[in-house]
């Protein structure tokens, strides 16, 4: 007797869904999830390359400037690490929205603020809401879309890594001059209304599960975010304050410290951690968060070169310097596609496309040695030009590397470590060029003093040529040995300045040199998803937890509609 559900009229139920199926409604939500990402980022980028003129506006010195920064930073990155537990939660559709409507709603009274304390309270606020976007992308990239093209959605987050921040100093230099500071904090408000209309309109809308705050990891929390903030914070503070002869860096370096290695050895052994480190057991994984590190901390580095040359040795302001950064950021919106249309061919390793990316930036790097003081904005495009190659073709096969080793169910374990270290990598960029520049600037400024010192007296016989020039501008013999001096003391600043700045593109290139033959060395390779052989999933990913915390599948959730 056959089952009364094979009949017409008692067809079974369709199957309940987690994941819609793929539309034009999807796509306007992703795209809507990744305008909200590079919200964040341009309101981090914008906000930290005009601080000068938000200071000037606001009457914030210079001291008091750093914090408004390194606050914003230290709980930006502190707020990746824990998203991927609370958009789980709360769900992807209802996290995303309130946080990008926390983060526009918060722009609107900064300019209005009275004094520091309130000013780095809202932006502490700000960080934290900007922070919680770029992991949500990362799963929405890849649980929505499907395996095809996959790995255009890897190309989409690269964009926050690569497009973003070049476009920070154009865009700057866009609201101050030509519409009003205030707008450096206003820009977010109508590019978030727009991503939250899209967010709302084509993300799906899964359910909460609040059930899940029974098993919440209280103890990792309470350990990891103020840890975070303490290392953040000793990397945008430790060179202004001169490192560990400030009783505040060391401090916060011993206890931040020692909660961060707590932090890690609870996460280690917590059966429902924010992050896996046991994924670090895997080449591919552990190869592709070093680079990306790396390449982060390359990419900061040489974006932040040019223009602190052209600004501190030629005078440029934010808009007469924005070109050079324009001519790597503009070009992203086809190389990004371009390469991830390369790397999602079955016949292309991307380990190869990784290795000539590198070499790009290598080379561009190599070029940098050649910096004088007689270089004006023109001659940076050629270095440049290799960077619209070089950074896409590292970014988005590191970011393969990681995810394609991985299960569907691996994603949140895996999002919030990416994401923490991509932060991580710009306080380390950040704190890495502060320390070379002045190190290597009173270096070579000592060195240029000496020489000038040793052999002013066998120089004395050429003449003085400073004082030539300047000679018939005033009766006053003493005036102008003064004015002399004070031109002479200029040079040799710029040549200092310059001279530093070199040291850090060798630097760079080195880098970039062992990372290609790191490459030829660590990494197996891994194929575009649907083309290649199964992904080897980690151990640690394969062994269910003794108190399993996973994401809902779709026969423990009531079906969803967009």
């Amino acid at each position: 007797m056959e089952p009364a559900a094979s009949s017409p009229s008692a067809a079974p139920p369709a199957q309940p869904s987690y994941i819609p199926p793929f539309g034009m409604r999807t796509i306007v939500g992703c795209l809507g999830m990744l305008l909200a990402v590079h919200v964040a980022g341009f309101n981090e980028h914008i906000t930290e390359i005009g601080l000068a003129d938000i200071r000037g506006a606001m009457h914030i010195g210079h001291d008091e400037g750093t914090w408004f920064t390194s606050i914003y930073e230290s709980f930006n990155i502190a707020a990746m690490a824990f998203t991927p537990w609370f958009y789980m939660t709360f769900s992807i559709y209802r996290f995303s929205i309130f946080m990008t409507a926390v983060l526009a709603m918060l722009s609107l009274p900064l300019p209005f603020m009275p004094d520091m304390i309130s000013l780095c309270f809202l932006r502490a606020a700000q960080g934290l809401s900007a922070g919680c976007l770029p992991p949500v992308l990362m799963t929405v990239m890849l649980k929505y879309l499907p395996p095809p093209i996959k790995v255009f959605g890897i190309g989409g987050y690269a964009m926050s890594a690569t497009f973003g921040p070049n476009l920070g100093g154009p865009l700057e230099a866009m609201w101050f001059e030509h519409v009003g500071w205030r707008w450096l904090y206003w820009e977010v408000i109508p590019l978030s209304i727009i991503a939250i209309a899209m967010m709302a309109y084509g993300l799906p809308r899964d359910p909460v599960h609040l059930e899940r705050f029974r098993k919440f990891n209280w103890r990792g929390f309470f350990i990891g975010v103020p840890s975070i903030i303490c290392v953040v914070t000793v990397l945008y503070q430790g060179d202004r304050l001169d490192w560990f002869r400030s009783p505040v860096i060391s401090h916060l370096t011993f206890w931040g410290g020692a909660l961060f290695l707590g932090f890690l050895f609870h996460e280690w052994h917590h059966h429902s951690p924010f992050f896996r480190l046991q994924y670090w057991k895997n080449r591919n994984i552990t190869m592709a968060l070093l680079t990306l590190v790396a390449v982060l901390i390359i990419c900061g580095l040489m974006l932040e070169v040019p223009m602190t040359y052209l600004e501190a040795v030629r005078g440029y302001r934010p808009i007469q310097a924005a070109p050079v950064a324009l001519t790597v950021a503009l070009p992203q919106l086809i190389m990004l596609p371009l390469t991830a249309a390369l790397c999602n061919s079955a016949r292309v390793d991307c380990r190869y496309v990784l290795a000539f990316g590198m070499s790009c930036l290598a080379l561009s790097a190599f070029l940098g040695t050649w910096l004088t003081p007689d270089w004006v904005r023109d001659n940076f495009y050629v270095m440049q030009g290799l960077q619209i190659f070089g950074q896409p073709m590292v970014v988005i096969p590191v970011l393969m590397l990681a995810t394609m080793s991985l299960g569907p169910a691996d994603g949140p374990f895996i999002s919030g470590m990416v994401n923490m270290l991509k932060g991580m990598a710009n306080a380390f960029a950040t704190a890495i060029f502060e320390i070379l520049l002045r190190r290597r600037e009173q270096y070579h400024s000592t060195m240029l003093l000496d020489r000038a010192g040793n052999n002013a007296t066998s120089l004395s016989g050429m003449g003085d040529p400073i004082h030539a020039a300047i000679s018939n501008t005033s009766p006053d013999s003493d005036h102008v040995a003064r004015n002399t001096l004070q031109i002479f003391h200029t040079y040799l600043h710029e040549q200092s300045i310059t001279l530093a700045l070199v040291d850090i593109y060798f630097v760079v290139m080195c880098i970039c040199i062992f990372y290609v033959a790191l490459t030829a060395v660590l990494p197996k390779r891994v194929y575009p998803p649907g083309k290649g052989p199964a992904p080897a999933i980690p151990a640690a990913a394969r062994e269910p937890d003794p108190e399993p915390d996973p994401e809902p599948t779709p026969s423990s959730i009531p079906a969803t509609a967009h």
